[in-house]
């Protein structure tokens, strides 16, 4: 969680710096920008759903039947539903005009089986989507489920006659028998056509995705078991960029997402393999009309809780708040003693419930002298699930990063201070307070302007530290096992995939991942008792 403050110059200096080689490196392999998902480019086949040929490759057929609110018709997505007292949609009839006109509604239910080839493509493992442009709007359920991740477009209403994609799977089946249902309404609601519902196109698209290539990116290895942590010859693969400053990512199980921060545009992002980058979240950080001061307004660190719900550090508005699942914003912590915090960089939860984060002073336009700056110190803090806020330490400048040992009972913070760049590590006790604090690792005397931004834990409990240079990693007993050269100097990192062995990385202006050996430790688990 970075004090951005480099000019391009400056920071084009340290890359450079950082380039150089010395005795002892490996090579990674890095791939080249990916700013769209493949999903965005052209398919290997494509099966038109309004054709005899299409539906015979699918073995599929079209339903129909006018949706009245009111009626059990509002159900026709859901799993099971019997649908065979409804009209068949011969193929080519999809355009036809369909209802009275005026605010009006209706179902079309498509039964298929996925096939092994089409054409010369063979199915098996590739990505299938399925794609349909209603005139006007539609909603896309895929064997009775309708994706609601909030603020992603794609299965919900996309807008006035506009493509709406879901991917049916990401493994194709051949023999897999699927339903889709699709809800479709007559627009502008607001303004009513007299035109009826009716359907422009719809495919389903299959994608194979691309192997990763590219360039050499320098590995420094200074002890031989960085190779169980990080293989020779893994790929780095560039996710998206243009980005003002990335940050605080994590990864979301249930939504199969990374939300990520643009703390300096004042913006949280998702990215994931089906539609790449969007936007989830604007003004995430701050509000103010003064907002012209601030370098960093925005959020920074996210965190996920034992419910899935998104927890947000808001520099500008130096407050810590929940997404709960209805779009509502509880404020968990904003005020110490009375005070108002500083500008909340860093947080992590424990399994217990428990949020523990830092707060420094580079969320304020003039940092530790700031007039707006209430409390005299930078500090650690537990918030325990009653509410109650404890300062755990003020012995950091800078305390930015925060991670827990796989068991829990370390607890690390990186420092962000170009005097001291260390990393810290306190015993947790058993009330969640610290104890018999000490230095875990010291990069002081590394070169470069750059002090130590995010870190992270991996399932054996080997430290990923965000420091000068690259991404610097330590065993669990304090030795360096080397550090990863990258395109951009990482501000922050998160595990993720579904078997969370993919580490993702914020990178100044990219998004970054590369897949670990070990991996991360297990997200924290749903509580059993609310």
């Amino acid at each position: 969680m970075t004090r951005a403050r480099w000019s391009r110059a400056g920071l084009a200096a340290i890359l450079l710096a950082a380039g150089v080689l010395t005795a002892g490196r490996t090579s990674l392999t890095a791939t080249p920008a990916a700013e769209r998902s493949f999903l965005d480019g052209r398919p290997e086949a494509v099966v038109d759903l309004d054709t005899r040929d299409g539906l015979k490759a699918i073995r599929g057929e079209w339903r129909y039947a006018e949706a009245r609110v009111g009626t059990p018709l509002e159900k026709a997505g859901a799993a099971g539903f019997d649908d065979s007292a409804w009209e068949i949609v011969p193929a080519g009839h999809l355009q036809q005009r369909r209802t009275d006109g005026g605010p009006t509604f209706a179902w079309y239910r498509l039964s298929f089986t996925m096939p092994a080839r089409v054409g010369t493509f063979d199915t098996a493992g590739a990505t299938a989507v399925f794609e349909i442009v209603v005139d006007d709007y539609a909603e896309v359920w895929v064997d009775g489920q309708l994706p609601r991740h909030l603020g992603e477009p794609g299965a919900l209403v996309a807008g006035f006659n506009t493509p709406n994609r879901v991917v049916i799977t990401r493994q194709v089946e051949p023999g897999r028998e699927v339903r889709v249902a699709v809800f479709a309404a007559n627009g502008p609601l607001s303004d009513p056509p007299t035109n009826r519902i009716w359907v422009r196109s719809a495919t389903i698209d299959f994608y194979r995705a691309p192997a990763t290539t590219g360039t050499t990116l320098d590995v420094e290895r200074a002890d031989a078991a960085l190779d169980q942590v990080v293989a020779p010859g893994t790929r780095l693969e560039k996710l998206a960029g243009g980005f003002s400053f990335t940050e605080g990512p994590v990864w979301s199980v249930a939504e199969r997402s990374l939300f990520f921060s643009d703390p300096n545009d004042n913006r949280i992002y998702r990215w994931n393999d089906d539609t790449g980058v969007s936007v989830f979240r604007t003004k995430s950080g701050y509000t103010g009309m003064d907002i012209g001061r601030y370098r960093q307004p925005g959020s920074n660190g996210l965190a996920i809780d034992r419910d899935g719900r998104l927890t947000i550090n808001e520099h500008g508005n130096r407050r810590i708040t929940r997404l709960e699942k209805n779009g509502d914003l509880t404020v968990l912590a904003d005020r110490f003693e009375g005070k108002r915090l500083n500008s909340p960089n860093d947080l992590v939860y424990r399994s217990d419930g428990a949020l523990y984060f830092t707060d420094p002073f580079f969320g304020l336009p003039g940092f530790e002298k700031d007039p707006a700056a209430e409390l005299r110190h930078a500090g650690v803090y537990r918030l325990a699930p009653d509410g109650r806020l404890t300062l755990l330490t003020t012995e950091l400048k800078g305390p930015n990063g925060i991670a827990f040992s796989p068991d829990e009972r370390t607890l690390y913070v990186a420092n962000w201070d170009e005097a001291r760049k260390v990393v810290m590590r306190w015993d947790v006790q058993a009330d969640g307070t610290i104890a018999n604090g000490g230095v875990f690792a010291d990069l002081t005397a590394a070169p470069g302007e750059e002090a130590l931004d995010g870190l992270d834990v991996d399932r054996d409990g080997n430290v990923f530290v965000s420091g000068p240079g690259g991404l610097w990693l330590f065993a669990a007993d304090g030795r360096r096992l080397g550090t990863l050269r990258l395109p951009e100097l990482a501000a922050n990192m998160a595990w993720g995939g579904d078997d969370r062995r993919t580490l993702y990385l914020t990178a100044r202006s990219g998004l970054y991942r590369l897949r670990v050996s070990t991996g991360g430790p297990a997200p924290v688990a749903p509580a059993t008792n609310h």
